[in-house]
């Protein structure tokens, strides 16, 4: 029996399934891919299987390949895109709210009884860390008479604490700005040495200290972080 040769529109009819079903193992194993990336959607490895392919021309092989590849960059570039966009408004809500912090900062004086307690922590700190027998304290003018009942507070717990006396006196002559929210700057070492303890500055620790427990308070645990800060 005579054998007869394809035709034409055989041969194309063959190519055509044999390119759909690589087209098909391809978005499959695509799926699989993107199923398993993180929610980020990087993609890590990516091995497309081809089948039979000695039934296709070079040439289409060739273009089949820069179109996977096409498509890999193009999925990539859009992926990193997102996940900078995503970043970018973490961060824009991160700022707002220690914004809106920062606006709330003078409310911590209006309570005098808090804002004495507040004083004493923040000067006793200062007592603690520079361990010296005499220290200057600024403080806003209008703070003057609370900032005195927290130095004698912070004074005694010294004493008590630590067996020895220290003495703190306002620095009447290089009082903080009246724009400032409050808080005290405790000074040693002969002016040589300072403590910034303003709400303003306690703010910018905080943002600093405070914001990894933040970020994973609104976002969750990002699991891709090995470390943390």
């Amino acid at each position: 029996m005579s054998q007869h040769a394809l035709s034409d529109q055989q041969v194309d009819n063959e190519l055509r399934k044999m390119t759909a079903f690589i087209k098909q193992e391809a978005m499959e194993k695509a799926r699989e891919i993107e199923i398993k990336a993180n929610e980020e959607f990087e993609i890590e490895k990516s091995k497309l299987v081809r089948q039979e392919t000695d039934a296709i021309d070079s040439q289409y092989e060739k273009k089949f390949k820069q179109a996977t590849m096409s498509q890999q960059i193009t999925r990539s570039t859009v992926s990193n895109k997102t996940r900078l966009k995503v970043l970018s408004a973490r961060q824009e809500l991160l700022d707002n709210i220690f914004e809106d912090a920062q606006k709330k900062l003078n409310e911590g004086a209006k309570d005098k009884g808090k804002y004495q307690k507040a004083l004493k922590g923040l000067i006793l700190e200062g007592f603690y860390t520079l361990n010296e027998s005499e220290l200057q304290i600024r403080a806003r003018k209008q703070d003057y008479d609370v900032v005195k009942k927290a130095i004698t507070e912070a004074e005694q717990e010294y004493k008590k604490k630590v067996g020895k006396d220290t003495k703190g006196t306002i620095n009447e002559q290089q009082p903080l700005p009246e724009g400032s929210a409050g808080g005290v700057w405790i000074v040693g070492g002969d002016g040589k040495i300072d403590i910034n303890n303003t709400f303003e500055a306690r703010l910018e620790l905080l943002k600093t200290s405070a914001a990894p427990a933040v970020r994973e308070a609104l976002f969750g645990k990002n699991e891709n972080r090995k470390f943390v800060d």
